[in-house]
Formats: C-alpha cells, structure tokens, sequence
C-alpha cells in the first residue's frame, strides 16, 4: 500500500511564514491613512495613490517574480523580494513628499509580489501531492489571513508609542528576519513530463483560451473590494461609524474609539477568512472550482450592500467583518488550483502572476478611487457601490468558464 504524502510540509510551514510577515505589513497600511494625511496635511487622496500604486506595483511585479522564480529559483527569488520590499519601506519612512511616498511604494508592491501568493503558492502548489494541492494552497492562502488579523492591530498598538516612520523601520526588519527560514524551502523537482512544454508554448495556449480570459477578467473585483476595504475602512469606520456605547461588550474589550474599531474590523476579516479560505480549499477538492467562486462573489456583493444601506453602528461593522472575511480570500486557492487544473504546474507561477495582474489592476482603481471620491464628495457611499458592481460582474463571467484540463495540463 502506497504511502500517503503528508499535508504539512517544511515547504508549506515557511511558506505560510513568509506570506504572514509579508501580508500583516501589506494589511496594516490603512491604519497610517490619517496620521500620515495629519502630520503632512496631505488630502487624503495623496496617500491612496500610494497604497493605490503599491497595488499596481504588486500586480506588475507578480508574473515577473513568477518567471524569475522558474527561471532561478524559488528561494532567489523570495531572497530578491524580501530585500526589495525592506528597501521600500525603509525608503518609505524618510519621504516627506506625496510623490516621495508614491515613488517608493514602488519597491514595497515589487516586494509584496516576490513574497506573496504568486511565487508562495507556485512552489507549494509543485511541492504537494494532487489529493493535498487544494488544501495546501488553501493553508498557504489563510496564512495571509493570519498576518491580516494581528497586522493592522498591531500597526495601531505601535503607533500608540512610536511614530509611523520607526513602525516602517520594524517592518523593514521583520520582513528580512523571514529570510533565515529559507533553507528549509526545498521544493522537489517536477516530473520531466511538466517540463516538456516552454513558456511560450503554454502562455500562448492559455491567452488563445477563452476561460482564461474570463478567469483574468473575474478576479478585477477581488482587487478592487479587498484592496478599498483594507486602505479605507479603518478610516470610513472613525469617521461614519456611530459612537461605541461606554459598557458594551465593546467598550469591555478595550475597544473604546471608532479608530481602534477599524484596525478591529480589519483584524476580524483575517480571522473569520482563516476559516472561509480553509473551507473553500476543502471545496475546491470535491466541487466545481467556478461554481464556488461565482457563489462567493454573490455573497460579498449581497454583503456589501445590504452593509450600506443599513446604519453604520458598531455591531453592522463587527457582522459585515465576519461575514466579508469568510469570503475574503476564499477566491485565491480555488482561482489559482483552478489556473494549475487548466494548465499545469509549471509555468503556475507566471500564469497566476498574470491572472492576479488583473487582481492588481482591481486593487489600483478601489484604493486611489477611495481617496479621490472622498476628497469629492466626502464620504466613500458612492465608490462603496461602484464595488458592489463589480462583485456582480464577476459572479456572472465565472459562469462560462470551462474547466477542462487543456492537453499540456492532462498530460501532467
């Protein structure tokens, strides 16, 4: 009887590391919003474009750390991003210019790109077995998850004590301490039948694809919803969020400013999405991979809606985090199982890279979006439903995807 692979490897214990660090730094931007507008008096557009361009930056860097990584190695790679993304933040902490703090966020989306899903979950993706592969992407996914709930928390903590140019300093090193771990990333070699086809061969099939296209344009709200929520809801809760009444349960945990709520609520996004990302994992082993994901797309529309449209008290944002959080990034491991199932596991790293391209794209709009229809208007009503449109829009283009393998992933 053939030995079963066990789930848990070192490659996925470090690589779940890795996304944590990087991903509790990526998380906790939202937090510095307004200190960073206070101190400077900056609009609060100045610093969205920021974050905005981080995002774009994340997008563009992913499929080229993702051929970096095929080219040269995963761990050179993740070695490249991790000082790439220290740079930025160290650089980050000096500007006291809007266009300083833009041109270095930069290096922090380059570095974001070279810590994050595309090449962490490429090589865990090679590493596991095909019975394990949903699952172990899923773990590698909610580990970004499990940086998200102690990541804005803790930004807010440090901020308490310290200002946010020695926050980005910490930062700095804390991303390059996950380094040391690398020794241990040894993914194992793919079978020579994965190794037939180039890169052109395959990039080419999947662009000429259809379902390839649909999967591209489908994963531009995730972007957008999750990239606007983790910039701007901090500050949309301290400022449209009714007070915290003095001896609710609230107010007994500590939590006693709509401030402190919003690095809360980002907080309780990761936790319930710890669970929501494991559950889809599981999922995507025994259901149809885009059938979950137009299921999960209808369930954030409905829920940001029917958030805006109630009350903002502080009960309506501790449900609307639980809820948003299930589904939040439930959509990576089953848009990324479903680009390996399509195409193979060779090139995962460059193909994910360009899907999430569009994820990034997504993620510029909803961020710089925010803060110009804020400076506007005032509120973040208007650019909060412009997201429950594109909710919709990729709940509907999920549906035509065809999720037979094409012949270079069957033969793998």
């Amino acid at each position: 009887m053939p030995q079963k692979t066990p789930l848990m490897t070192p490659v996925l214990i470090v690589g779940c590391v890795i996304i944590l660090v990087s991903f509790a730094i990526r998380a906790s931007f939202g937090v510095f919003q307004i200190p960073i507008a206070e101190e400077f008096g900056w609009l609060r557009s100045e610093f969205s474009l920021a974050i905005a361009i981080q995002n774009l930056a994340w997008g563009i860097g992913q499929p080229i750390f993702g051929a970096i990584a095929e080219k040269i190695g995963d761990r050179k790679a993740i070695i490249i991003g991790a000082l790439t993304y220290a740079a930025g933040l160290v650089l980050s902490s000096f500007a006291v210019t809007p266009q300083a703090h833009q041109m270095y966020e930069i290096l922090v989306g380059f570095g974001i790109a070279g810590t994050g899903f595309g090449v962490i979950l490429a090589v865990v993706g090679r590493a596991s077995s095909d019975e394990n592969r949903s699952m172990s992407l899923a773990i590698a996914t909610a580990a970004g998850s499990g940086g998200q709930v102690f990541g804005a928390p803790m930004a807010e903590w440090m901020l308490s004590f310290m200002s946010w140019q020695e926050t980005f300093l910490i930062f700095a090193v804390a991303i390059v301490g996950v380094l040391a771990l690398l020794p241990m990333m040894r993914a194992p070699v793919l079978p020579k039948e994965h190794l037939q086809e180039s890169m052109g061969a395959i990039l080419g099939k999947a662009l000429r694809d259809p379902s390839y296209t649909l999967i591209f344009l489908g994963f531009f709200s995730c972007g957008y919803q999750l990239a606007f929520v983790t910039a701007h809801f901090p500050a949309m809760i301290t400022e449209m969020c009714g007070p915290i009444a003095a001896g609710s349960m609230l107010a007994n945990m500590g939590v006693t400013s709509t401030s402190a709520l919003g690095a809360v609520a980002i907080s309780l996004i990761g936790l319930a999405n710890i669970g929501g990302t494991l559950l889809a994992g599981w999922a995507g082993k025994h259901y149809s991979k885009k059938y979950l994901l137009a299921g999960i797309y209808t369930g954030r529309t409905i829920a940001a809606a029917v958030f805006i449209l109630m009350p903002i008290t502080p009960m309506s944002v501790i449900v609307f985090s639980v809820v948003m959080g299930s589904l939040w990034l439930a959509t990576v491991p089953l848009t990324s199982g479903l680009v390996a199932h399509l195409y193979g596991l060779r090139y995962m790293g460059t193909l994910y890279g360009i899907v999430f391209f569009s994820h990034q794209l997504g993620s510029f709009l909803g961020v710089w979006l925010g803060g110009r229809m804020y400076d506007l208007y005032g509120d973040y009503t208007a650019v909060w439903w412009v997201g429950v449109g594109v909710g919709a829009f990729s709940a509907i283009v999920h549906l035509p995807i065809r999720e037979n393998r094409t012949p270079v992933a069957a033969a793998a």
